[in-house]
């Protein structure tokens, strides 16, 4: 089948089903445009959470449809590839962390959302990479454990030099490969380009950028700005999202700041996979028992309170 019909079969069959589906914006662009939300992860959760669909496919990775299932642990929720994990979400443990509360009992400690349902249970509260500096700096205590991403943690410390925020040595390997000298090049290639970043990007490259932001505060902030040409400092396919915003505007150019911004995890859902999940031949259902969903939603709850 030619990539159209695969798309007007999927949503014949989640018309039929009551069947939401979500595209983390890091998906392919065939996957998207079938997609009935399309965001960051902790956005397409809470979306899920208000639409009026039983049965939600999230297209991303493993941590991103536990958020989805603790938010509406009454809803079925499948991960669309059931190989699609993050090795940032997977890289910190419950019985690691266990011990480094022990060993700093004084210390908040501060959850990335993009971390897994299980070491969510034992954390004082979540933030994503939008609201990071709001959530840390309206919380009483000075003494932070930010984790799992020590560069996003690095950027909410230099926000917040009140705080005395300890990081941990993890984060993620695809933001964190890029360089200094990378932008270098980038920058000679394009020299009227103003640079967008991730915070999850090394703190250097973050020195170097025009904006620091989520990734849709990039493609938002992109769009508005006035400027015509843009180094994304983010997952490549954000640059190309970005180019089928303005199609009939050739004045807009977006570049991806490095070919090592591929995230394969983000990659390894194809259409197909969508397809075979909607129609129950594929796909993961995600099962989580009611003492971690009701644990891991308090540290979101906590972030929604601080985030008002």
């Amino acid at each position: 089948m030619l990539i159209n019909q695969i798309q007007q079969k999927i949503s014949e069959i989640k018309k039929q089903r009551n069947i939401c589906i979500l595209a983390h914006s890091y998906q392919a662009r065939e996957i998207i445009e079938v997609a009935d939300f399309t965001g960051d992860s902790f956005q397409l959760s809470v979306a899920a959470s208000k639409s009026p669909h039983e049965i939600v496919v999230m297209c991303g990775v493993r941590f991103m449809a536990e958020t989805v299932k603790i938010l509406s642990p009454h809803k079925k929720v499948y991960l669309a590839n059931p190989t699609a994990g993050c090795p940032m979400a997977e890289q910190m443990g419950v019985e690691l962390i266990t011990g480094v509360k022990k060993q700093f009992p004084d210390y908040t400690v501060v959850a990335y959302i993009n971390t897994t349902a299980a070491l969510k249970t034992i954390c004082d509260v979540c933030v994503t990479s939008s609201s990071a500096v709001k959530i840390v700096g309206k919380i009483p205590n000075s003494n932070i454990i930010f984790l799992p991403d020590c560069n996003l943690g690095a950027y909410v410390a230099s926000q917040l030099p009140e705080k005395n925020i300890k990081l941990l040595q993890g984060g993620c390997p695809i933001h964190a490969v890029v360089t200094t000298d990378d932008v270098a090049k980038a920058k000679a290639a394009h020299p009227n380009a103003q640079l967008l970043v991730h915070p999850e990007c090394v703190p250097a490259v973050v020195q170097l950028a025009d904006f620091v932001g989520s990734t849709t505060a990039i493609m938002d902030y992109a769009t508005k700005s006035e400027n015509s040409e843009f180094l994304i400092g983010t997952e490549m396919s954000i640059a190309e999202n970005l180019q089928y915003t303005f199609p009939n505007n050739p004045s807009k150019k977006f570049y991806c700041l490095s070919q090592k911004l591929l995230c394969s995890n983000m990659k390894v859902t194809t259409l197909i996979d969508v397809l075979n999940c909607v129609n129950q031949d594929g796909g993961e259902e995600i099962q989580l028992s009611e003492q971690v969903i009701n644990d891991a939603r308090k540290c979101i709850d906590k972030m929604l309170e601080l985030g008002e």
